[in-house]
């Protein structure tokens, strides 16, 4: 059984924390502190995108995708082999094998990426994820951003780069807002569409 110790207010100390919990276990008098405040929306779905982003079994880069509609999540998806595949790191990276540069030459990959696996996901329970927020570990390519759009996902959160330019000139052209996380003291345009 726990009992309330102490309650203290941190944010002149650590400005992040607001306040500090601290409970006394009253059957062996050990300490439970808790530390901390109530994360933003974006900071909340990208760190479950980064958790996401641990299933991968890509040997180059692990990336981790949510579909978000209403502050719910609709889907997940993380980059790798398809079901019942070996995975990379059993049968080795063609990629890598052949030097293949990131952002080029998206057919010579045994996995899928993360985005296009929470897309799938989200079709293969019949959910729809139009009109939803795509938040993601990397800025997608241009397959990824070709489905997106036509998925009909009004926005991308992403803290993370991809280097693909077509997939970059693509989010230009379409209606798709895309913020940068990490970013969060840009404004406006220069905000929505750095990457």
């Amino acid at each position: 059984m726990y009992s309330l110790l102490l309650i203290v207010t941190m944010h002149i100390i650590l400005p992040k924390f607001h306040k500090m919990i601290i409970l006394l276990n009253t059957s062996d008098y050990s300490l439970l502190i808790f530390m901390g405040e109530r994360p933003s929306y974006d900071e909340y779905f990208m760190e479950m995108a980064n958790v996401v982003s641990k299933r991968s079994t890509c040997l180059r880069r692990k990336v981790g995708a949510i579909l978000v509609k209403d502050k719910h999540i609709l889907s997940t998806g993380y980059n790798g082999a398809p079901k019942g595949l070996k995975h990379c790191s059993e049968v080795g990276c063609l990629r890598e094998e052949l030097n293949v540069p990131s952002g080029e030459r998206h057919e010579l990959c045994r996995g899928l990426h993360a985005e296009q696996n929470a897309i799938i996901q989200a079709a293969v329970f019949g959910i729809s994820i139009k009109n939803s927020v795509l938040y993601c570990t990397n800025t997608p390519c241009v397959v990824c951003v070709k489905m997106l759009i036509n998925a009909g996902v009004t926005e991308i959160v992403y803290s993370g780069e991809y280097p693909d330019e077509l997939a970059k000139k693509m989010l230009d052209e379409s209606v798709i807002k895309i913020r940068n996380f990490n970013n969060k003291n840009l404004s406006g345009i220069e905000k929505m569409r750095k990457i």
